[in-house]
């Protein structure tokens, strides 16, 4: 079935001479990497085909290549849309989707919106970038040495660093093929993803002293503007500082608020390492995975009853535990 489903997105990427490849606001390494490399795989499988990669670019993940600027008003005849790592049409970044003749989504976050008929959306996969990579190696779209580098470091980042349980014996055999036939030097890569400012050492420094941690296992922190000037770093810090505080013991889901001064939100990223939580970021108009989960908010005072809720998650995974003891 998903065989099929992969043949049938290569005919569309065939079929098409305009097509833009975007993804999620705010983008991690995912995002970027799978959009980019799919970008690059299919300029040079088709080089006269006209093929962008649009969104706000993230100067710490410069590295993965630059983006695009397209007026997509401006496309003559039929355009496709590739939507990677992004589960909803409203968290698209770089275009307006209603534009484009076709648009479908490659995506491994739980699906809330239909895109076209050539949604692919694997739950299982550790990341976008680890079903890129299955795109290509069940296709004929070519790849090179860059484009593989920058796909291992998305599926590494996703993964955090093969830890997460999203990780798979498929993304095991899916990275494995993808370094023989390519023979790109991981080791020397992973530098790009965990190098850090002093800066950043001693911000991070400071989220774990800052830390507030219930009874039942919750750690949350409110990190403000003022802070993130105080320490010098860039708002998207935070978001790409979260995983490294899973191996509090006794922590079962922390979360992280900072306050989008750009868009006048407040940014709520969750993890877990037992606890569901994703239910709960639903319930404030969020979503993600069982495990890694986020929520946009205009209204601050709906905080506390969102770290309530979480809390409670904390408990009754608590609780279950107990029980199996």
């Amino acid at each position: 079935m998903i065989n099929l489903l992969i043949k049938k997105i290569f005919r569309k990427i065939k079929q098409y001479d305009t097509i833009v490849i975007a993804r999620h606001t705010s983008p991690d390494p995912d995002a970027i990497a799978s959009q980019i490399s799919l970008r690059d795989s299919i300029r040079l499988t088709f080089p006269k085909k006209k093929v962008y990669a649009v969104g706000a670019g993230v100067a710490k993940f410069k590295y993965f290549g630059g983006l695009d600027k397209v007026d997509e008003t401006t496309f003559e005849g039929d355009s496709l849309l590739i939507a990677t790592d992004v589960p909803n049409k409203n968290r698209i970044d770089g275009v307006d989707p209603s534009v484009f003749t076709e648009i479908f989504k490659i995506d491994h976050h739980p699906s809330d919106e239909v895109f076209g008929e050539c949604d692919w959306v694997d739950e299982t996969s550790s990341s976008a970038c680890q079903m890129i990579i299955e795109l290509l190696l069940k296709t004929p779209l070519k790849y090179d040495r860059k484009i593989a580098e920058n796909l291992f470091l998305g599926v590494v980042s996703d993964s955090d660093r093969f830890l997460l349980s999203y990780t798979t014996p498929e993304t095991f055999a899916l990275i494995s093929k993808l370094i023989d036939k390519t023979g790109i030097d991981f080791v020397s890569l992973y530098p790009y993803l965990y190098d850090r400012s002093i800066d950043e050492v001693r911000f991070h420094g400071y989220i774990g002293e800052n830390l507030t941690v219930t009874e039942n296992g919750l750690a949350y922190i409110e990190i403000t503007a003022d802070i993130i000037k105080k320490y010098n770093v860039d708002a998207a810090t935070p978001s790409n500082m979260i995983n490294d505080f899973s191996i509090i013991k006794d922590v079962y889901a922390w979360v992280f608020i900072t306050f989008d001064e750009k868009n006048e939100l407040y940014k709520i990223n969750i993890r877990s390492k037992g606890p569901v939580i994703n239910d709960t970021a639903a319930k404030y108009g969020g979503g993600g995975h069982k495990m890694a989960s986020g929520i946009r908010l205009k209204d601050k005072e709906m905080i506390p009853d969102i770290i309530k809720d979480l809390d409670l998650d904390c408990l009754k995974y608590k609780e279950s535990l107990e029980k199996d003891v």
